[in-house]
């Protein structure tokens, strides 16, 4: 058996892993590079096998840095079947749509602006491109065995994170390689805690936060601050948030609070088509999540929604303070780029960042204390207050990685330490021997592992 690891090593994004046996070609993970220009680039390159020759892609979840490659690797000729849970198909098409609609825009805007270094942008993929993938999904059950060829199979487990999100068991020639995916939190808000593997001989595991702690506070607490302050000095609250799972997880705090009179009767947004959409995906499938059907509810009530681009841009010049959950998460496009020319320049704007920022991303960069931030094409100067509420990341801190790993029956061959930047990669590979005594190796892109 070899294992290259295409992507999703040494960073967050790209999350792609080829496993080949006896003729057989399985894609881990099919994701799209985010962040810094050169990871971004390599979205553009072709895969070192042609995607023509691969039989099947095992999907851990929606997010786009596992899914947004889907479209090109179906437009250079792959073929075969995409395996993955119900929430992750239907999370993926909402994912891939959206990426794809920015980028259509995104391109047209660079055109006519003719801010970009390319004679004539052009999208990485199309919406046409991206709904050609839905045909290729094939639904499976948790926890079930999944035949992909005799003598391989699959089992998908609770990953927790998002909704949907899986680990994956693969088992062939004799051996167990699992596939953790993003572990989420074992107390988060929304989602149940992971399921732990109990056999492996090769795990390959997420490094996310593999050096950090999250912080033991309360983030309702925080929010409560942050908001009563930004309203007492007449200032909006821009929250840019994932729109799969956390903002669904914002409005819950902030119905939480509202119901508790902590926070102000003022205007409370939810500008995320995407996000929006999410909400039908909690209903149709209520066994993935823990939030109570009344909760939810209530909750929705309390949000006005925002689909319409028109109604972005009342919200936008609407000078009343407010709260705004809009999309995306890292701040690398979509609706709160508009929102962001029109509030950065303000002091009495507080942006709250509630996830995890990659490297080189805007998010990241105004944590970072930047002076200025750069939005098609142009320079905004960063006046607003940038806060961070770390506890309500999606992905599991170090004592989550760790614990994910303890009930694992034998001692595995090797783990290998993956999607985490080198930093937080080696300090968890530390953390594992000496807890654990298991041999962890980091890979890095393009390096390949015969098992």
């Amino acid at each position: 058996m070899k294992i290259t690891c295409i992507g999703g090593v040494g960073t967050v994004t790209g999350s792609k892993t080829l496993v080949e046996s006896n003729g057989l070609r399985i894609l881990i993970d099919c994701g799209q590079f985010q962040g810094l220009k050169q990871l971004r680039e390599l979205n553009w390159e072709p895969l070192p096998i042609l995607p023509s020759t691969i039989d099947f892609v095992l999907l851990t979840h929606g997010h786009l840095d596992h899914c947004g490659w889907l479209p090109r690797l179906i437009n250079q000729g792959f073929s075969g079947k995409i395996y993955c849970s119900a929430p992750t198909a239907a999370v993926s098409k909402l994912i891939l749509l959206d990426s794809a609609k920015i980028q259509e825009e995104d391109a047209k805007m660079a055109n006519e602006g003719k801010y970009s270094k390319h004679e004539i942008a052009e999208p990485l993929y199309t919406v046409e491109q991206a709904e050609k993938v839905f045909s290729h999904f094939q639904i499976i059950q948790p926890n079930e065995n999944v035949v992909l060829e005799e003598g391989i199979e699959a089992v998908f487990t609770n990953a927790g994170h998002i909704l949907g999100a899986c680990s994956i068991e693969l088992r062939l020639e004799n051996k167990v390689v699992v596939f953790s995916g993003d572990i989420g939190r074992d107390n988060d808000l929304l989602m149940f805690s992971p399921t732990k593997p109990k056999k492996a001989d090769y795990v390959f595991l997420e490094s996310t936060y593999g050096n950090r702690l999250h912080p033991d506070t309360d983030p309702k607490t925080e929010l409560e601050k942050y908001i009563n302050d930004a309203i007492q000095n007449q200032g909006t609250v821009i929250i840019p948030s994932f729109a799969v799972e956390r903002a669904q997880s914002v409005m819950y705090l902030l119905w939480q609070l509202k119901e508790e009179k902590r926070i102000p009767d003022i205007p409370y947004i939810v500008d995320t088509p995407m996000g929006i959409s999410m909400l039908e995906l909690f209903i149709n499938h209520k066994k993935w999540h823990r939030l109570p059907q009344e909760e939810f509810t209530s909750m929705c009530k309390m949000f006005t929604m925002v689909s319409d681009y028109k109604e972005t841009i009342e919200v936008i010049y609407n000078k009343q303070p407010k709260v705004v959950i809009v999309a995306s998460g890292m701040v690398t496009g979509g609706r709160v780029l508009s929102y962001l020319e029109r509030y950065v320049g303000l002091p009495e704007t507080t942006v709250v960042i509630i996830g995890y920022q990659g490297e080189g991303t805007r998010g990241r960069k105004m944590l970072d204390g930047a002076k200025d931030i750069k939005i098609r094409g142009k320079y905004y100067e960063l006046k607003s207050k940038v806060v961070e509420i770390e506890t309500l990341s999606a992905h599991g801190d170090q004592k989550d990685l760790m614990n994910w790993l303890s009930e694992l029956e034998e001692k595995p061959k090797k783990v290998f330490l993956v999607h985490g930047e080198n930093e937080a990669a080696d300090e968890l590979r530390i953390k594992i021997k000496e807890e654990y005594g298991f041999e962890c190796v980091i890979p890095w892109i393009g390096q390949e592992f015969e098992l």
